[in-house]
């Protein structure tokens, strides 16, 4: 948690300001995982602050969303390009991603 809250800090996610007469202030929860290694031994502890989103009205509390997500033909299409030609493939987790983000 302590990690998630200093990334969300040091890339300035937020910053405060007063709240007007006709907005509703929008929640968040914490989301946790466990990260296994291959062994199912436990490799570390996720944690994730998030929005509750659900409660937004569009046009209202917000005009667009970006929330980057990949699909599964996509990442099966890189695969297959890979496996042809001979690629090395290596698997890697980002901890933190901004997007705009400035690099560390």
């Amino acid at each position: 948690m302590e990690a998630e809250i200093h990334a969300l800090e040091h890339n300035k996610t937020w910053s405060l300001t007063h709240l007007p007469p006709s907005k509703a202030v929008i929640g968040c929860k914490w989301v946790y995982r466990i990260k296994y290694n291959a062994d199912g031994s436990v490799e570390r502890y996720k944690a994730r602050l998030v929005a509750k989103g659900y409660s937004k009205l569009d046009g209202f509390d917000f005009i667009e969303v970006f929330a980057p997500v990949t699909k599964l033909i996509t990442v099966r299409t890189v695969l297959s390009i890979s496996a042809a030609k001979g690629w090395a493939t290596h698997q890697l987790d980002v901890s933190n991603a901004f997007l705009h983000g400035k690099t560390i």
